[in-house]
């Protein structure tokens, strides 16, 4: 069962996504970065390799794509919050990147 992340884990998870450009949402328990790409195909091709690994792990983000940039926000609904399943999603989004 997925939980919402500790304080602990928090500190641990959380800080090395703030230090690669995600941040915390105001108003809500969650994280949003926004990536920009070259060119919408280059957007497409992220959130269609992003989308695959979604699925396969049952997280789905909320995003919005315009042109050549997508905006990701991060919580788990479930929970009501940030958990793991956050930060792990995260970190391949990033990877995706490179």
């Amino acid at each position: 069962m997925t939980e919402k992340l500790s304080d602990t884990g928090r500190k641990t998870m959380l800080e090395p996504l703030l230090a690669a450009g995600w941040r915390q949402l105001d108003g809500r328990d969650a994280i949003i970065k926004t990536y920009e790409f070259a060119d919408f195909t280059e957007a497409f091709a992220f959130m269609t390799r992003a989308a695959l690994w979604a699925e396969k792990w049952n997280h789905h983000p909320e995003w919005t794509n315009v042109y050549k940039t997508v905006t990701v926000t991060l919580t788990t609904h479930d929970v009501g919050g940030l958990s793991a399943q956050d930060v792990k999603l995260a970190r391949k989004m990033d990877q995706l990147t490179t």
